[in-house]
């Protein structure tokens, strides 16, 4: 386990504030509105290490890959529904997809092989607007 460092500390306590998904850039943005003195790459370096322990979820960005970063709270294997529109993001669970992996790595005799899965579309609040994709500019 890394050391508990005040910008840790800050990205971590700004993070568990956030519904949604962010990028480094966005969480930088927000940390230094809030009055800390961080740097971009050092924002980088501690979202990377978390994303090491899962004490972040990471998505890529759809047709980008920008990564964004959530707070995770939960440490068990799950995946992701988000909406394009404005961000908002369900766990999911999904057996079928965890039983389909461990088959094709059985089956092409690989081990270790982990996976992601993040689903896109619009929730239903925003249903009634057009995308204007918001969340990810």
């Amino acid at each position: 386990m890394q050391r508990m460092t005040k910008q840790r500390s800050a990205i971590i306590e700004l993070l568990r504030t956030q519904n949604n998904f962010l990028s480094a850039q966005d969480i930088f943005e927000l940390l230094r509105k809030e009055g800390h003195n961080i740097g971009l790459a050092t924002v980088y370096r501690n979202l990377q290490a978390m994303a090491q322990v899962k004490s972040v979820d990471v998505v890529r960005q759809e047709d980008s890959d920008v990564q964004l970063f959530r707070y995770c709270a939960d440490d068990n294997h799950h995946h992701h529904l988000v909406c394009r529109n404005c961000g908002k993001t369900v766990d999911i669970q999904g057996e079928a997809v965890e039983q389909w992996a461990a088959k094709i790595a059985h089956e092409h005799n690989f081990t270790g092989v982990t996976h992601s899965l993040e689903l896109y579309g619009q929730c239903s609040a925003c249903d009634d607007k057009p995308a204007k994709r918001e969340f990810f500019n």
